[in-house]
């Protein structure tokens, strides 16, 4: 049936209308080569479609048929030729082109005219009968002038479309200039319409048949009819209109008779429409529709199985509808359609190899590999028939019975034995692939694993047993780790066959340990069969044959296994990974306790478990661990034949196991030094079955092994220690696989005390006291001591705390640990003591550790051996600030101000308070003053000196300073530097120093500076003569109004309203005699000052630097009293 079901290429492919060029000699002129290039290279999307071919003038083209003048007596003999849509896509022409050497200004003219005439004749009358386009096109030197102004080319064109009987609009002119591939896309879009116009008579010709046709005779030419009409309007590229006939083609097909003698056309026919109507649908965005029809298709056809005899042809036919319809499928998705994991190309692939497993199963039940061809051959027609669908041997018969039954025996016969030579596997197994790819791609692992394992068995039945053996191991660990233990089972058996028959040794044992486990289906006799299979193999004999397989290729594997050839002389040895499996012994391997001291022995157990049919021995147990000089001490080997059934001891071990019966075995080893404070892990477990010396598989576990398959939940939280039941069998449920153990160190024997005075003050240096003392019963020896800040705090800590030995010069210490310092040897009973140093930078809680590394030798197992222990005391210490800072700037008048005038004093007032615990002597302050400013008085003296501050209390200075004014903002005024240490009777303990960096301030520019002489007190109507000095500190003349207010406490004498002008960098005084009227802190008159420059800027600036009151005694007085200027 596979040749009935293939869809020919000219259906495949895209129809395009076709254009014959003649005239071209492609060969010897180059000109002509050039212009066919430019039609057929680089024909991309946005080009026309239609296809080009270059014929001679002469060429016969196919003979139009005679026109029928009536369909009355026409009975069809089939719905389509088999060469219709060839004869349409690449033989009958929409348009011919001729092309003809001939400029407008030729001389010889009329005979070239007459020459292109002769020709073009000779085309029309090979296409005598159709409705082909003819035209010209006239191949020139020279670039035309625009239309209107070359008179002789317009009367030339008229005289030649009239000699050669051509419309206007069929003559073309081609200058072979630089521009020429513009000149074929505009020749390629005069074509594209000629050949639309073509196919729309084409189609409308054949849908003028339908008036004389009856649907009692001429049922298959209505379908016939719907096909053309719809096959004209694709290469119309009006896709819409054609999917439209194809659907009526499809309907009016499912309406004929349908029998034994015409189902396989119909069908066939069906798929072709079916195919068109999908394929279209995709292409207008319609999934949705092309889903349906597929449905349609498949549920009116899957019944329609035709003769018995051939059932496997609709199995065939019904693969490759799933086949055609994945592929459209797939296609349309890699351009853009969004499939879904429920509805994707998968199933469809799925369901062709379904039916192509059915085909092959009909095959084996129906065909007769002994059965005698017949002669002559029914199907010696078969790539030769009239019509799509057809028997060979009666083509062109429409009635129900065929009319010669022994022909129809025969031709079924033939198809039986065209059948035989069918390899289905190869025709399932890409349908297969294709499926697996497509459910990978949508993230359906299950089916993905399900058609993989149909795949396997595909390879097994192609006998390609290597790649069948490789497909079905890549899915067994998805169903052990789901334990679909049938499943499992069946796919082992078939890979035990596989290989069996390609003699995998390593496959072939891997497989047996797995299928002799409590796991599989299979039953104890053939679990016993596998196992003395297992045993000849690791023997080097030849296994017996597995079930199931042919006796023709058991035969082939038989000298396989033979091993007398030189290579089976060789030892074979190779590796099991018994954590991928679930095989028939397992393993767990622990040790006794989760860490050892470095003076006890360390104990290893290893556990061994086997359920298989009757006792094994193996050949060798060894254990691999982390370090590998203790590997060689844990090794059991059993020195009999792996055929040996005894049980008793050998001299070096026992590695008989009976079925269901743990055992243990134990290894003891002391720990080397460099181990100490590392973990031991058990690496690997080893147990070899076999002999090293011919045939030997390695079961090889990683770790420390483990249940063949992993316990329920509920069962790993069971804290296991090997318990023993009442006859002394171990319980291996509870026995807990730990392959890893710590190697600590020995327990010291040693007590290390740290004396202190928290809390650190920080940056002072702070004194520890350690002491060290000695309980052990030897002398210890390289007895180092470290000390400092403990690993895995924050990193900030590392920066900021130095620590120092014996010295408490701690500014060149930096370092955060201080790590072997050497304490030489100690005697037992001794003490030694060591002063160290800490300075922390920063506050905060810190973890400071004191660490003591010393050796000692101990006795173990009457052996001495040199011990490394460690003892370790930690210490929390919180470092606190011991004094808190303020720094506040003030007026000359003690007003608190922000922002400073420009070659004005001001004053910066320090006050330190203590929040120590502990009393804090400050030595001395210093000041570091920035280039902007400076002192008033030239120098600094500390007020400071030897102070002694307790918690709570505070202490200040104040200092005079002055800024220039020509400065940028903001300005940093230094640093404030003080010595101090906390108060102890440890002189030693030197003074540190803490430097505060003074805040920043903003400088302003003042134009005018306004100082006040005035006595420090005044009298009751007395004079008290007081002097206003303005300073001009500009680089201008300035012009000044004073105006002086009045007053009721003071009567007074000068200016009270003033102009004068002032100098660049000069001064101006004014003088007033006061007469205070009563006594007190009396406000002074104010002055008010005006810059004509700066109007109104000024007045509230000079009212701050001057006193507002004055301290005025009452008269008659004798006692001298201060006035105090606020």
């Amino acid at each position: 049936m596979s040749w009935a079901s293939e869809l020919p290429d000219e259906l495949v492919c895209r129809p395009m209308g076709l254009v014959v060029l003649t005239g071209l000699d492609t060969t010897y002129n180059a000109i002509h080569k050039s212009i066919w290039d430019s039609f057929c290279n680089n024909r991309k999307a946005d080009r026309v479609p239609l296809q080009f071919k270059v014929l001679g003038a002469d060429h016969e083209y196919p003979q139009c048929k005679l026109k029928r003048a009536s369909y009355e007596w026409y009975v069809p003999k089939g719905i389509i030729k088999t060469n219709w849509f060839k004869k349409h896509l690449g033989e009958v022409p929409s348009l011919v082109v001729m092309f003809f050497d001939l400029d407008w200004d030729e001389i010889l003219w009329q005979e070239r005219q007459m020459e292109c005439a002769t020709v073009l004749e000779i085309v029309r009358n090979s296409l005598k009968g159709r409705g082909t386009r003819v035209c010209v096109v006239l191949i020139q030197k020279n670039t035309p002038l625009p239309p209107g102004e070359d008179m002789v080319a317009a009367e030339r064109a008229a005289s030649f479309c009239s000699a050669c009987e051509l419309s206007a609009k069929s003559l073309f002119v081609l200058p072979h200039t630089d521009h020429l591939f513009g000149y074929t896309i505009r020749l390629e879009n005069a074509y594209y319409e000629q050949s639309q116009s073509y196919y729309h008579m084409e189609a409308r010709r054949v849908k003028a048949h339908k008036e004389f046709l009856n649907k009692t005779t001429h049922q298959l030419l209505f379908v016939r009819h719907q096909i053309k009409i719809g096959f004209f309007n694709e290469l119309k590229q009006d896709t819409h209109t054609a999917l439209k006939h194809y659907k009526q083609a499809y309907g009016q097909l499912l309406e004929l008779r349908m029998h034994n003698t015409n189902l396989l056309e119909i069908k066939t026919v069906a798929g072709f429409i079916s195919y068109k109507i999908c394929r279209l649908s995709f292409q207008h965005t319609a999934p949705l529709d092309a889903i349906a029809q597929f449905r349609k298709h498949i549920d009116f056809f899957k019944k329609k199985v035709g003769i018995a005899e051939l059932a496997f042809e609709h199995s065939a036919w019904m693969a490759k509808q799933f086949q055609i319809f994945g592929d459209l499928f797939d296609e349309a998705i890699k351009l853009g359609l969004t499939a879904i994991q429920t509805q994707h190309p998968g199933f469809y692939c799925q369901q062709a190899a379904n039916h192509a497993i059915a085909r092959k199963q009909l095959c084996r039940g129906l065909c007769h590999p002994h059965a005698v061809y017949p002669v002559p051959d029914p199907l010696e027609f078969l790539t030769k028939l009239d019509y799509f669908g057809q028997r060979p041997w009666r083509q062109g018969h429409q009635s129900i019975d065929p009319p010669d039954l022994l022909r129809e025996k025969d031709g079924i016969v033939a198809l039986q034995s065209l059948e035989l030579q069918v390899d289905h596997s190869w025709l399932i197994i890409p349908l297969l692939s294709t499926a697996v790819a497509q459910f990978k791609k949508y993230k359906s692992p299950r089916m993905k694993r399900y058609l993989m394992v149909q795949m396997g068995e595909e390879y097994y039945h192609a006998k390609d047993y290597a790649k069948a053996l490789t497909l079905l191991s890549r899915v067994t660990w998805d169903y052990r780790s789901e334990r679909w233990w049938p499943l499992l089972t069946s796919i082992l058996i078939t890979s035990l066959r596989c290989a069996y028959l390609i003699c995998n040794v390593q496959e072939y044992v891997t497989i047996c340990l797995e299928l002799m486990g409590k796991y599989t289906q299979c039953s104890p006799d053939e679990k016993t069969r596998i196992q003395m299979n297992l045993i000849r193999v690791m023997s080097n004999d030849p296994p017996e044959p597995e079930p199931g397989c042919a006796a023709d290729v058991i035969e082939k594997a038989r000298p396989l296994w033979r091993v007398d050839t030189p290579s089976k002389h060789e030892p074979c040895i190779f590796n099991v990974e018994m954590n991928n499996i679930i095989p028939f012994v397992e393993c767990k391997a622990r040790f006794s306790c989760e860490c050892f001291t470095a003076d006890t022995p360390v104990v290893l157990q290893v556990y061994l478990r086997t359920c298989c049919q009757f006792p094994i021995r193996f050949s060798k147990l060894s254990v691999l661990l982390s370090n590998t000089a203790y590997s060689e001490g844990c090794i059991v080997s059993d020195g009999q034949s792996i055929t040996s059934t005894e049980s008793t001891e050998g001299k070096e071990g026992d590695l008989y196991l009976i079925s269901g019966r743990p055992k243990m075995y134990t290894f003891t080893f002391l720990p080397v030094q460099e181990d100490v404070g590392k973990q031991l892990k058990i690496m690997s477990v080893d147990l070899e079955l076999g002999s090293e010396a011919s045939r030997c598989a390695i079961l090889h576990w990683t770790d420390g092994g483990g249940d063949a398959l992993s316990p329920p939940e509920s069962l790993k939280t069971i804290e296991a220690m090997p318990k023993e039941a009442v006859d002394g069998n171990i319980e291996w449920d509870l026995v807990k696989v730990c392959a890893v153990t710590d190697i600590k160190p020995r327990v010291s024997c040693m007590d290390v005390t740290i004396q202190h005075d928290p809390p650190v003050l920080v940056n002072e240096v702070y004194a520890v006291k350690l002491g060290i003392t000695c309980n052990e019963k030897s002398t210890i020896k390289n007895v180092s001591l470290s000390f400092g800040l403990k690993e895995g705090q924050e990193s900030g800590f590392e920066i900021s705390t130095h620590v120092g030995l014996d010295k408490p010069d701690s500014d060149r210490n930096t370092v955060s640990r201080l790590s072997d310092i050497d304490i030489g040897t100690i005697e037992p009973s001794q003490q030694c003591t060591r002063n160290v140093f800490l300075k922390c930078l920063q506050p905060g809680t810190r973890t400071i550790s004191a660490k003591v590394k010393y050796h000692v030798d101990v006795t173990v197992d009457h052996q001495v051996i040199s011990c490394v222990c460690f003892k370790e005391e930690t210490v929390t210490l919180q470092a606190v600030s011991p004094f808190e800072v303020s720094v506040k700037m003030a007026s000359m008048k003690f007003d608190m101000i922000e922002t400073l005038h420009g070659d004005e004093p001001f004053l910066v007032m320090p006050e330190i308070q203590s929040v120590s615990v502990w009393p804090v002597v400050i030595e001395k302050s210093e000041l570091a003053l920035s280039a902007y400013v400076k002192m008033v008085d030239d120098t600094f003296q500390s007020q400071l000196n030897e102070v002694l501050l307790k918690k709570g209390e505070v202490a200040g200075e104040c200092i005079c300073l002055v800024a220039p004014p020509v400065i940028q903002n903001p300005v940093a005024l230094g640093t404030y530097t003080l010595y101090w240490k906390r108060q102890s009777t440890d002189q030693s303990l030197p003074f540190v120093k803490t430097t505060l960096t003074l805040p920043l301030v903003t400088v302003e520019h003042i134009p005018l500076f306004v100082d006040l002489d005035v006595p420090a007190f005044g009298t009751v109507r007395s004079a008290l003569p007081v002097t206003y000095t303005v300073y001009n500190r500009t680089g201008y003349v300035q012009e000044i109004e004073i105006t002086m207010d009045s007053s009721d406490v003071f009567m007074f004498s000068g200016n009270k309203q003033l102009h004068f002008r002032i100098l660049p960098n000069s001064k101006y005084k004014l003088t007033y005699n006061l007469f205070p009227l009563i006594p007190g802190s009396v406000p002074l008159p104010r002055l008010h000052l005006n810059m004509l420059r700066y109007p109104g800027t000024m007045d509230e600036i000079v009212h701050k630097m001057l006193p507002s009151h004055v301290f005025v005694m009452p008269k008659g007085t004798s006692e001298q009293q201060e006035g105090i200027i606020v």
